[in-house]
Protein backbone atom coordinates (compact mmCIF):
# COMPACT_ATOMS: atom_id res chain seq x y z
CA UNK A 1 0.00 0.00 0.00
CA UNK A 2 2.09 2.85 -1.09
CA UNK A 3 0.98 6.39 -1.24
CA UNK A 4 1.95 8.85 -3.74
CA UNK A 5 4.29 11.14 -1.91
CA UNK A 6 3.88 14.20 -4.62
CA UNK A 7 1.74 16.97 -3.87
CA UNK A 8 -1.07 17.30 -6.39
CA UNK A 9 -2.01 19.92 -8.54
CA UNK A 10 -5.14 20.90 -6.31
CA UNK A 11 -2.48 21.46 -3.24
CA UNK A 12 0.28 23.40 -5.17
CA UNK A 13 -2.51 25.61 -6.58
CA UNK A 14 -4.23 26.01 -2.98
CA UNK A 15 -0.11 26.89 -1.67
CA UNK A 16 0.10 29.66 -4.30
CA UNK A 17 -3.14 31.08 -3.75
CA UNK A 18 -2.21 31.33 0.14
CA UNK A 19 0.74 32.86 -0.62
CA UNK A 20 -0.50 35.44 -3.14
CA UNK A 21 -3.26 36.40 -0.55
CA UNK A 22 -0.19 36.70 2.71
CA UNK A 23 1.72 39.07 0.22
CA UNK A 24 -1.34 41.28 -0.50
CA UNK A 25 -2.37 41.19 2.91
CA UNK A 26 1.54 42.36 3.91
CA UNK A 27 1.20 45.01 0.76
CA UNK A 28 -1.90 46.34 2.58
CA UNK A 29 -0.80 46.14 5.72
CA UNK A 30 2.14 48.29 4.74
CA UNK A 31 0.07 51.00 3.21
CA UNK A 32 -2.23 51.64 6.01
CA UNK A 33 1.49 52.11 7.95
CA UNK A 34 2.94 54.70 5.61
CA UNK A 35 -0.73 56.46 5.70
CA UNK A 36 -0.41 56.74 9.34
CA UNK A 37 2.91 57.50 9.48
CA UNK A 38 2.09 60.42 6.94
CA UNK A 39 -1.45 61.38 8.01
CA UNK A 40 -1.26 64.73 9.74
CA UNK A 41 -1.96 65.66 12.85
CA UNK A 42 -3.57 68.94 14.56
CA UNK A 43 -1.15 71.91 15.73
CA UNK A 44 -1.69 70.65 19.40
CA UNK A 45 -1.35 66.74 18.87
CA UNK A 46 -4.70 66.57 18.84
CA UNK A 47 -6.09 62.83 16.71
CA UNK A 48 -8.22 65.32 14.15
CA UNK A 49 -11.01 61.61 13.86
CA UNK A 50 -11.70 62.12 17.20
CA UNK A 51 -11.45 65.89 17.42
CA UNK A 52 -14.27 67.67 19.17
CA UNK A 53 -15.55 64.76 20.76
CA UNK A 54 -17.11 65.15 24.45
CA UNK A 55 -17.50 62.68 27.40
CA UNK A 56 -21.41 61.63 27.22
CA UNK A 57 -24.12 61.46 24.97
CA UNK A 58 -23.05 63.08 21.32
CA UNK A 59 -25.67 64.81 19.44
CA UNK A 60 -27.65 63.02 16.72
CA UNK A 61 -26.01 62.45 13.31
CA UNK A 62 -28.16 64.14 10.32
CA UNK A 63 -29.60 60.96 9.22
CA UNK A 64 -30.86 60.35 12.82
CA UNK A 65 -32.65 63.26 13.06
CA UNK A 66 -34.18 62.89 9.61
CA UNK A 67 -35.26 59.41 10.82
CA UNK A 68 -36.76 61.07 14.28
CA UNK A 69 -38.76 63.73 12.48
CA UNK A 70 -40.53 61.40 9.83
CA UNK A 71 -41.80 58.93 13.11
CA UNK A 72 -42.87 62.11 14.85
CA UNK A 73 -45.40 62.71 11.41
CA UNK A 74 -46.03 58.72 11.68
CA UNK A 75 -47.09 58.99 15.18
CA UNK A 76 -50.86 60.82 15.08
Amino acid sequence: MARNARPTAAKREREKALNERRKEKEARRRDAKERQATRPMSADGEDPDIAGIKLGPQPLADWQIDEQVEEQAEEP
